[in-house]
Order: C-alpha cells, then sequence, then structure tokens
C-alpha cells in the first residue's frame, strides 16, 4: 500500500493566514504545510483540501483514479470545490465498513472529539490508522489483535492518541507514527524533530510518499534524558512532553509534602494538574531503588530537591559533620544514585536545576550544596543519551 501525504498541517496550514506569531513567521519553505490531506495507492483519498489536485501533481500523482473521497472531521472554513471527475466526498458512521472496488478496506472508528478516524487495510493486509485533528480513539477494548504498520495522528495536539493506541497494543515497536495536522502550536525545525523522536514518531514534507508494511524508519527513543536548567525555565513541562504517548508513567516526586507551607501545596498542585490522569506519583527519595527495579517509565522531578534529601540524612549542613563523614556518606550515596542510572533497564528522564552561574552563596552550606549539585548534574549527565538545556522555554540540546 503506498501513501501520498498530499499536505500534513492543521486545516488551516502552516502558516496560518494573517497569523502573525512566531511559529506562522518562520514556516516557510520545507516547514510550510498545507491541510492534511492523505492518497492511498491513487484509489482513495481521505480529507479533501483546496489545491489537491495541484499538490498531487507536484508529487507525481493524478486524482483521476480515486474512487472514493473520505472525511474525517468537519470542515468549518469556506466551501471546498469538489474537482472533476472526482465522486463526491463522505464519511463512513462509526463502525461501519466500505469496501472498495480497489480492494481496500476502510472502517471508520469512533472519536472522543467530533470527526471519524479511518482503519484502511490493502488487499495485501497492511493496515494504516488515520486519525482526524485533536481527536483520540474512543472506546478502545481489550488488546488489539496486532499494531498498526502505521498511524497518522495530532501527535502535538493530542499525544495521549498514542499512548492509548501503545496500551492496547495498536501501536507497537515497529509502528511507524507519522505526525500529522500541525499547527503553530508546534516548535520549528529541529525542536519539532526532537520533540517527536522522543515519542517514537516523526514529520515529514508535504507531498513524501510512504511504503506502508515496508520496514519503517522508527526513531530510537533515548532511554536516560537529562533536562536541566534554571528556575521556571520550562524544563518540567519538557521533561513531561517527552513521555505524554506512553501509556503508563510514575512520576517520581522527590520533594515530599511540606504540613503548614500553602505556596508548595500550590506548587504540587499545579504540577499534578497538568500530568495525565493515567500516571502514577510516587513520593519517595529513593529513586536507584525505583531504577533498579522493572516497570513502566520514570518522570524523577527533581534531582536537586533528591540532594536535598541526601544532605539531611547524613547531616551535611553542619561543617563539622561534613569533615567528620557527612562528605563520605553523601558521595557514597551519590554513587549509588549514578550506578543506578547507569544500569537501569527502564526509560527514565530525570529533572534538575543549573547552579553556578549566578551569585554564590553567602553561607558555606549554601556553596557546598551548589557545588554537590553541579558534580551531581555532571555525574549523572555522563550516564544519559541525551541531555537538554532548557533556557526561557527553548530546549538546547548538549548530548543527543
Amino acid at each position: 500500500m503506498e501513501l501520498t501525504l498530499l499536505g500534513t498541517g492543521a486545516p488551516d496550514g502552516l502558516p496560518r493566514p494573517s497569523c502573525p506569531c512566531a511559529a506562522c513567521a518562520t514556516a516557510r519553505g520545507p516547514w510550510a504545510r498545507a491541510a492534511t490531506a492523505l492518497l492511498i495507492d491513487d484509489a482513495l483519498l481521505l480529507d479533501l483540501t483546496p489545491g489537491a489536485v495541484f499538490a498531487a501533481a507536484r508529487a507525481g500523482h493524478s486524482l483521476g483514479a480515486v474512487r472514493q473521497v473520505l472525511l474525517s472531521h468537519p470542515h468549518d472554513g469556506p466551501a471546498v470545490e469538489l474537482p472533476p471527475a472526482l465522486p463526491p466526498a463522505g464519511r463512513v458512521p462509526d463502525g461501519q465498513v466500505l469496501t472498495l472496488i480497489s480492494g481496500h478496506r476502510v472502517r471508520a472508528v469512533p472519536m472522543d472529539a467530533p470527526g471519524t478516524g479511518y482503519e484502511v487495510s490493502s488487499p495485501d493486509g497492511e493496515r494504516l490508522l488515520y486519525l482526524p485533528p485533536g481527536a483520540a480513539p474512543a472506546g478502545l477494548d481489550g488488546r488489539a489483535e496486532r499494531p498498526y504498520d502505521l498511524v497518522l495522528c495530532d501527535v502535538i495536539g493530542r499525544p495521549d492518541a498514542v499512548a492509548r493506541l501503545r496500551a492496547v497494543g495498536a501501536v507497537g515497536p515497529a509502528t511507524e507514527v507519522i505526525a500529522v495536522h500541525l499547527d503553530h502550536g508546534a516548535p520549528p525545525g529541529a525542536a519539532l524533530d526532537r520533540l517527536l523522536a522522543a515519542a517514537g514518531a516523526r514529520a515529514v514534507p508535504d507531498g513524501t510518499t510512504l511504503v506502508v508494511g515496508e520496514y519503517p524508519v522508527v526513531p530510537d527513543v533515548p532511554r536516560r534524558v537529562l533536562v536541566t536548567g534554571g528556575a521556571r525555565s520550562g524544563k518540567s513541562v519538557e521533561a513531561e512532553r517527552r513521555l505524554e504517548t506512553f501509556p503508563e508513567v510514575v512520576y517520581v516526586a522527590t520533594g515530599g509534602r511540606r504540613e503548614g507551607d500553602p505556596e508548595w501545596a500550590a506548587r504540587v498542585g499545579l504540577h499534578r494538574e497538568r500530568r495525565p490522569g493515567a500516571w502514577r506519583t510516587e513520593d519517595t527519595c529513593e529513586v536507584a531503588e525505583l531504577l533498579g527495579a522493572d516497570g513502566p517509565p520514570l518522570l524523577v522531578d527533581c534531582l536537586s530537591l533528591w540532594l536535598t534529601d541526601a544532605m539531611d540524612r547524613v547531616d551535611a549542613w553542619e561543617d563539622e559533620r561534613w569533615r567528620e563523614g557527612g562528605q563520605g556518606a553523601l558521595r557514597a550515596r551519590v554513587a549509588e544514585l549514578v550506578a543506578a542510572v547507569r544500569g537501569t533497564r527502564r526509560q527514565v528522564v530525570l529533572v534538575t536545576n543549573e547552579v553556578g552561574a549566578g551569585v554564590v552563596p553567602a553561607t558555606p552550606a549554601g556553596r557546598r550544596f551548589r557545588d554537590e549539585l553541579g558534580r551531581l548534574n555532571a555525574a549523572v549527565a555522563a550516564e544519559c543519551e541525551e541531555v537538554l538545556l532548557v533556557v526561557a522555554g527553548q530546549a538546547v540540546v548538549l548530548r543527543g
């Protein structure tokens, strides 16, 4: 089965007409995207968009052999003129199956938002799933018979759609996931590629032709990632976004609870509200133990608070205790954590604070914490395949 993406953008395209935002201003050349539309084996057109005939011609195809045009979502803009010789566009009711004269079989998949998803099977048995913008599958019960060969969906806008499909086995290790319906909320260029690769997905330019069932180019998901940055830099959001497409995640909160501190409780509440409901939270500093066990991906937030707890345990804040054994005890606990990061079989994203670039702390204890956190960050970074520095909400790749 051969699939040509006539467009890969949101319904309004990218850049949006008359939109002054920075994302639209930089969406030029290969980063400009027409509204998403798919041409399958020159016989089936999913979503009719303005300029579809010319887009097909630029990709070396013709719409003259199309036998069925199906729409996946309501069209809110001006009426799209139906090109000559194309059959009328329609939608398949949820759950029903349409068999084309070409031998393709199309099943309508119900969504949790307005629109219809389409599962397309070729005469040779290859299967793809196409989801409308802003939607995820609804009512997924039980395990899928087998994974799809290809899934095209709104990975940036609805990462939970991929998570739901992974949870039931509809997306497997060999499933190629292509991001479509890309809007101006998606980062441009290399930042988009990095974000999608963390989800095991990728984006392709308009006009790309893919062979469904061919050995896919599935991005390697980094197993260990360290995300560092200053206060309110966006590092926790960056870390969370890297795991949004996974159905199960254990969020390791190292800050604990602070009785009588409403401001801290508000911070913790905001973090909880931002995380997917399926994630499980562990309030613990026993990170090495979790890294050594099998299980779903871990998000550790953060190493700075883990170090605070570790220094509390060995009374490392006092100069005399530090000299009499606190330093050795702390280094041993840090070495245990670093060894656990090195040996873990789980996917893990760790968050930490970047310190030492500002004012020198006024107290020996403050300087000690700054120095030890710098050493901890360097040791953990050395064990991670990818290291990111987040500044003003923008992630800079230091490694990977």
